[in-house]
């Protein structure tokens, strides 16, 4: 999910009041969100179990690179991982330029023959961003590629067959462009590069996009709004160097950090996007749920931003035991929430940025964008991260569970504002178009983000009253466990819930889904 919020001085001043969207980007009204007049908008409410108590959370010591106290159990993977990625990076801070050495590893999963590969390479979506010195395949030099926008397609030096495995390496450089800026065309903030005090590597490396039998590859245009990308789960490997200046440097990122000489180790296993973020300015906090260190991630420019922290710490700890309970496992050994130095925000593999003005809204009360945002954003560990979707094609699949899931937040820590969660999310917006559409067909903004998030919501809370908690979330639990590390559709959702329910709801099909 992207947020993303407009750049008028009226909502900057009046960013506790004004209901910015946490969605994919913030909407362009500033408006405040005022209880619902007419009953029938509010969605059937099912029955709040007992309330979660306070979790027991432990400070634990933080560092520019984040390490552990003490070692904790690697979770084991649930699937065997197709694709090992292996990246040996130098960062060049100060020329925001990158040298990389990758080797990708890769398993032909499929029951087809394969005769050419599909690289997404997002970087080479800017100008004099994205430079190939050399790639090779079981090494064999590759000099007949075509590299165009965000595809680089490649015939294999023989072919593919299924189980089969073919190792990729390449060499290759990254200028990053000034990310203080809107993506041209696309009216939104940049993440990908670097500002005055931080850069964001995000999507920056080379991966194989996903084959699925009758489709093909599976890649799709980026849009104004949304996520375009789809993305297999793999296990990482990346060594990171750091230069001018080669200390000082506070390192965010998905993996689990480890030093190794002049470099760090970073591993993460079924991950779906590794990230990193890095300035001279960070100032860290970390806290232990569990066998998870959450670390946040901020600018200590303002007291704001420094409390602001602190509740996005706190936030994400409760979230994570609450959604272990609800749903299952958390999937890696940290999180990482980080402040973006732009009004955007977006997950990642064990790892989330949080729009920087949203920290000026973090009060004495959780009755903030703050609070439920970063509730939302954790939940994406559990969808998008551990069950994944085509964002482009099926949003809903992860942005309707996740906006479900600031519900679950509040019921279970503040049950006392369910009622103010609910207008203040919901109402204004009066949202009423179907929620299945793909990014490309929400008609703006607006209408996208109210059937996607919104609209989404409003199912799923519709869905667990007609099952029942009980059934509810037995079948997210099964869900999640069932195709953890995998990819779903529609299909999938539906065909789990059958086994837990056999309560009718071809109404709430009609309502909420286009025919």
């Amino acid at each position: 999910m992207r947020y993303n919020i407009p750049m008028n001085p009226r909502i900057l001043l009046a960013i506790l009041f004004i209901p910015i969207l946490a969605a994919c980007v913030a909407p362009t009204g500033e408006h405040t969100p005022t209880a619902n007049p007419t009953a029938d908008r509010q969605p059937p409410t099912a029955d709040a179990p007992t309330p979660i108590p306070p979790i027991p959370i432990s400070p634990v010591p933080s560092s520019p690179t984040p390490l552990p106290p003490d070692p904790l159990p690697t979770p084991t993977p649930s699937v065997i991982h197709d694709t090992l990625y292996t990246l040996d990076v130098t960062l060049d801070y100060n020329a925001h330029t990158l040298a990389v050495s990758e080797a990708i590893s890769y398993t032909n999963a499929t029951t087809h023959t394969l005769d050419t590969l599909l690289l997404v390479v997002e970087a080479n979506l800017w100008p004099n961003c994205f430079t190939l010195a050399a790639l090779n395949a079981d090494g064999i030099p590759i000099t007949n590629y075509t590299l165009a926008g965000q595809r680089l397609e490649f015939a294999l030096p023989a072919q593919l067959a299924p189980s089969a495995v073919t190792t990729l390496t390449m060499q290759y450089s990254l200028a990053l462009p000034f990310a203080a800026q809107s993506d041209p065309d696309m009216e939104r903030p940049r993440i990908f590069g670097y500002t005055d005090r931080q850069v964001n590597l995000t999507n920056w490396y080379p991966f194989v996009a996903p084959y699925l039998p009758g489709q093909g590859w599976v890649l799709h245009d980026p849009w104004y709004y949304g996520e375009h990308l789809v993305y297999e789960a793999a296990d990482y490997t990346v060594y990171l160097k750091t230069i001018n200046p080669a200390q000082g440097l506070v390192v965010a990122s998905s993996g689990w950090a480890e030093p190794d000489g002049e470099r760090t180790r970073y591993t993460l296993t079924a991950g779906r996007a590794f990230v990193f973020s890095v300035s001279p300015e960070f100032e860290v906090a970390s806290i232990q749920a569990g066998d998870v260190i959450i670390y946040s991630y901020f600018f200590p420019t303002f007291d704001a931003y420094k409390k602001g922290g602190q509740d996005v710490l706190m936030t994400s700890a409760q979230s994570i035991e609450l959604f272990t309970q609800r749903y299952g496992p958390y999937p890696h050994r940290t999180l990482s929430a980080v402040m973006g130095d732009f009004n955007d925000g977006m997950e990642y593999s064990a790892f989330y940025f949080m729009p920087r003005d949203f920290y000026n809204s973090s009060q004495d009360s959780p009755k903030n964008y703050l609070t439920f945002v970063a509730s939302h954003e954790t939940a994406h560990q559990w969808w998008f991260e551990t069950v994944a979707n085509d964002q482009a094609m099926e949003p809903w699949l992860d942005e309707a569970l996740c906006t479900y899931s600031e519900r679950l937040y509040y019921e279970a820590y503040y049950p006392d504002l369910l009622a103010w969660w609910w207008p203040y999310r919901m109402y204004y917006y009066n949202p009423q178009a179907k929620m299945d559409i793909p990014i490309y067909e929400g008609g703006g903004f607006q209408p996208y983000t109210n059937a996607v998030y919104f609209r989404g919501a409003y199912f799923i809370e519709a869905l667990r009253a007609r099952l029942g908690d009980a059934a509810f979330f037995a079948f997210l639990q099964d869900y999640a466990e069932t195709y953890a590390g995998r990819q779903v559709t529609a299909a999938d959702f539906f065909a789990i819930l059958k086994e837990h329910s056999s309560a009718d709801i071809s109404d709430l099909l009609v309502e909420y889904f286009l025919p």
